[in-house]
């Protein structure tokens, strides 16, 4: 058995992914991380790991 942690990454208070990390290639998936959570938590998910890339560049 294993367990998944869905993950949000914050950029500019989104939700987003970045393809292979180029910050030019940015998908934007919830302007409501706080929304994107809780639907998570909806869905079973005990945890969520959030990244907030504005702080990882610096």
């Amino acid at each position: 058995m294993f367990t998944l942690y869905p993950a949000i990454d914050l950029r500019n208070g989104s939700v987003v992914r970045l393809k292979q990390g180029d910050p030019n290639q940015q998908t934007t998936y919830s302007n409501d991380p706080v929304g994107m959570a809780k639907r998570w938590q909806s869905d079973g998910a005990a945890w969520v790991h959030v990244v907030n890339l504005d702080g990882a560049k610096r």
